[in-house]
């Protein structure tokens, strides 16, 4: 393992970092991830983590921003002034590359083509602003090119959401080989008091946890499903043997989320969830449903059988086919005509798909209706759904504005909760006031 400073004089690249970054730097773990609030010194420390490394000769160094221009306007700059005394030769200005003395190599790299950062093996990296980079990105990049040269990590970031990095914050507290690390800007003590005190006046309570107190708060700005509340709305849920099941289904093939649901009155039951991939296919989808029911059939009294199972799911399924030449509602119809004996099932597919705001308005309001009340409730297993509803955002425009399009930059997200909008919507319709449609024309 690297060598980490401990005692005596630090040498120069240490020069400056204050206690809390010394916390970071001192931790032997391998991978280390940093939530810290904003000008709390994220990267004055990666500048002496990347510094360090390259101290051993031919070690490859990188630092990764969410874009390439982010990255080069964050650090390059500052990376060339802090490694001078150890040029090789001058940097590269064109692949922001520094070849040290000690025949190491620090380059800065940016994000938004995770494509173009496949290839080398890694002895350090440095993933910087974590929250805004894709999931795959550490997970099927660069987490594999550090298992050669057994490599070590540090992820830092400011909290954005309950997102991804919440979740490898979460993880890293108790896995082996990680440590976790939270400082406030505050702590950083680089933004006076006074700041930070007009800050408090001027910002909202969840930009000001966020952004200065590095909190992963769950704030309602900008997320599609802002009803959603776990103490309310995820609590264990029991399958009922006197109701119909439901199963509903999203299409994608990689993953494919499926939910099992009952609705009993105006209340809505999801008590499981399956979710395959890598490249699911519509006869998986039914295989993986049928051994499912089949243990289900077993809790129902005779007198209610065959069990009432109905199915809904996306629309585009009757022009899609995610395997042979049928449409994908073709080949669940066929296969579950042979299991008529135990299960009257019902296909309750609509032509087309409702818009995705009504959708969304249709969810939100089982989520919780305008008198509070909670309509719609989860089981803690469904850790899809859940993290759908927790981190579903909508898209930006330019100007950081909301659009009226999800955010699908991370491919693992929005497929639980399209497959439980398509059965919401179509069962519990929004409707507008009496006389008017939802477009505000008279009827």
């Amino acid at each position: 393992m690297e060598p980490r400073v401990k005692t005596g004089k630090p040498p120069k690249h240490l020069v400056g970092l204050h206690t809390h970054q010394l916390e970071v730097f001192r931790s032997p773990a391998r991978f280390r991830i940093l939530a810290a609030g904003r000008r709390f010194g994220k990267t004055r420390l990666a500048l002496a983590e990347m510094l360090h490394a390259s101290q051993i000769g031919g070690r490859n160094i990188w630092y990764v921003g969410p874009s390439y221009r982010q990255a080069k306007r964050i650090v390059w700059k500052r990376l060339k002034i802090a490694t001078r005394p150890y040029w090789a030769t001058p940097p590269s200005e064109t692949e922001l590359r520094i070849e040290t003395v000690s025949g190491s190599t620090i380059t800065v790299c940016g994000a938004d083509n995770p494509e173009s950062l496949r290839g080398d093996g890694l002895d350090f990296v440095v993933l910087d602003e974590c929250a805004s980079l894709r999931p795959e990105v550490w997970l099927e990049i660069v987490r594999p090119a550090l298992t050669d040269r057994q490599g070590r990590a540090l992820l830092i970031g400011t909290p954005k959401g309950r997102n991804h990095f919440h979740e490898r914050f979460e993880f890293a507290q108790t896995a082996p080989d990680w440590a976790a690390f939270q400082f406030t800007t505050a702590q950083g003590g680089n933004v006076d008091p006074s700041e930070l005190a007009a800050a408090s006046h001027e910002f909202d309570p969840d930009t000001y946890r966020q952004e200065l107190e590095a909190e992963f708060t769950a704030s309602t700005r900008n997320r599609v499903y802002y009803a959603f509340d776990p103490t309310e709305n995820v609590q264990p849920v029991a399958f009922d043997p006197y109701h119909p099941v439901v199963w509903s289904i999203d299409f994608n093939v990689n993953p494919m989320c499926m939910l099992l649901l009952q609705r009993i009155r105006e209340a809505v039951y999801v008590f499981d969830e399956i979710v395959l991939q890598p490249d699911a296919n519509t006869l998986r989808a039914c295989e993986a449903v049928i051994e499912r029911l089949n243990l289900l059939y077993r809790l129902v009294p005779a007198h209610h059988l065959p069990l009432a199972f109905n199915i809904y799911g996306d629309a585009s399924g009757n022009q899609r086919r995610t395997s042979g030449a049928a449409t994908d509602w073709g080949l669940i119809r066929e296969f579950f005509t042979h299991y008529q004996s135990r299960y009257n099932f019902s296909i309750r597919t609509t032509s087309i798909n409702p818009a995705v705001r009504d959708r969304v308005n249709c969810v939100n309001s089982r989520l919780r209706s305008h008198s509070g009340e909670a309509r719609l409730f989860i089981d803690p297993k469904c850790s899809e759904l859940i993290r759908d509803l927790e981190q579903v955002v909508w898209s930006l425009d330019p100007a950081g504005q909301p659009t009226s399009d999800i955010d699908k930059s991370d491919r693992a997200r929005t497929h639980s909760s399209d497959a439980l909008g398509y059965f919401i919507s179509q069962e519990f319709p929004l409707r507008g006031p009496a006389g008017l449609q939802s477009s505000g024309r008279l009827l």
